[in-house]
């Protein structure tokens, strides 16, 4: 038997805390897909991605996200793009606390992600980049590309 979905939960001490990304309802396209469908790189990266928007919709205008590197001291990487390679790998762009061009390339086995609040580069009138509402939209369109693939 084929599982439809992947199972999500979380326990929190606080239940006036705003939901989490596991609280909430799974985009159609990715409801909809068969956990064997994808690649482990596919399905962590599409949930990175709503993980990443559910933590930028709590960010006030003076932040955006970044990710912090987890076990050494590589320092911090503001998100501004998120891939991933068939089968296995996810990789993160963007550019350190120094602006120094950034890139992180991960096996899922090994993915550890910190996302964390960075003050923004640019203080202007400008809304915070919010790169996670960007990735969730590319989700559906490349969803509806999958369909006219397996259509034809």
């Amino acid at each position: 038997m084929r599982k439809k979905r992947p199972t999500a939960r979380v326990s929190r001490c606080d239940d006036a805390t705003p939901p989490t990304a596991e609280q909430k309802p799974l985009p159609q396209s990715l409801a909809e897909t068969e956990l064997d469908e994808k690649s482990p790189a596919e399905w962590a990266y599409e949930r990175l991605i709503l993980y990443i928007q559910n933590f930028e919709e709590q960010l006030d205008n003076a932040h955006e996200v970044a990710m912090g590197f987890t076990g050494g001291d590589a320092g911090v990487l503001r998100i501004e793009g998120i891939g991933f390679f068939d089968p296995d790998i996810v990789t993160f762009y963007g550019t350190d606390t120094t602006g120094a061009k950034t890139q992180l390339i991960q096996h899922v086995s090994q993915l550890n992600v910190m996302l964390r609040a960075l003050a923004r580069e640019v203080k202007s009138d400008e809304p915070p980049r919010r790169i996670g509402f960007r990735l969730a939209a590319d989700l559906e369109v490349n969803e509806a590309d999958r369909g006219k693939e397996t259509s034809t």
